[in-house]
């Protein structure tokens, strides 16, 4: 009968540290938990073409801003939240841009029951669009012929459209008013049509209760927004990593296929 033989074993390195016996019972050879996350990615969730998405994104606020100032300065109206703006300005003081400034911040504060985590694109959305308003209010005076006025009125809702494709394409959070409506939808199943009408009924109603100015203006934003921002939104979206890689390796394949063997 064959005999089996077992190699000899290694002698014990002396200088080796003795294995620690872990107090959990789990096998030191467990693998340890996932290192946290950087800071950027907490803060900036993905981080993937951040030289492209932040520009963007301050580019798309500062240009809302702008329309803004220029849809009042065509005095035929404004949309419902700015309504609402102008009557606190005329009512209580201050500019038109530190109100909505001042709004923006009070709208994040019901972020929080709702559970809402703000992104940079929030805060910056706070920070930026009532300085820039203010701003283009002091260097574009509004046109004296009703002619000038609409076509001032057409300029601002189109770049309004556009503003809101490059801010919410670059994919860095909503504004604090849109993401209170998704907050509100998820929290109540609400759809989000209905909140949305709901609210801008509701912020007319105080602007004009309290001195703003609605009209032609109003009435064309309501009805134009969606379709302009349906529109430049997939204009301006930054693809995630997974799509951009998606879309790499689907050009390398095509290509490949064209290539005679």
């Amino acid at each position: 009968m064959a005999t089996t033989t077992t190699p000899p074993t290694a002698p014990a390195d002396p200088t080796a540290p003795a294995a620690q016996a872990d107090p959990t019972g789990r096998s030191a050879t467990a693998t340890s938990a996932p290192a946290r996350p950087g800071l950027a990615v907490r803060v900036l969730g993905d981080t993937h073409a951040l030289g492209r998405r932040l520009p963007q994104l301050l580019v798309g606020l500062v240009l809302y801003g702008a329309s803004m100032a220029l849809m009042l300065r065509s005095g035929l109206g404004l949309d419902p939240w700015d309504v609402f703006h102008q009557g606190l300005q005329r009512t209580v003081g201050l500019s038109v841009g530190a109100w909505v400034t001042i709004c923006g911040a009070l709208v994040l504060l019901f972020w929080i029951p709702l559970r809402q985590l703000p992104g940079v694109g929030t805060v910056a959305n706070v920070l930026v669009i009532g300085a820039a308003m203010d701003l283009t209010l002091r260097v574009v005076d509004g046109p004296g012929p009703v002619a000038a006025r609409v076509a001032l009125m057409v300029a601002a809702i189109t770049l309004n459209g556009v503003a809101t494709g490059l801010y919410i394409g670059a994919r860095l959070g909503p504004g604090p008013r849109d993401g209170l409506m998704t907050g509100l939808h998820r929290r109540t199943g609400r759809s989000l049509r209905l909140l949305r009408t709901g609210i801008e009924l509701a912020v007319l109603a105080a602007g004009l209760l309290l001195g703003g100015t609605a009209g032609v203006g109003t009435v064309a934003y309501a009805l134009a927004i969606g379709p302009l921002a349906q529109f430049f939104l997939p204009w301006f979206t930054v693809p995630t990593a997974a799509a951009s890689a998606a879309s790499a390796a689907r050009v390398t394949s095509e290509n490949a296929a064209r290539t005679p063997a």
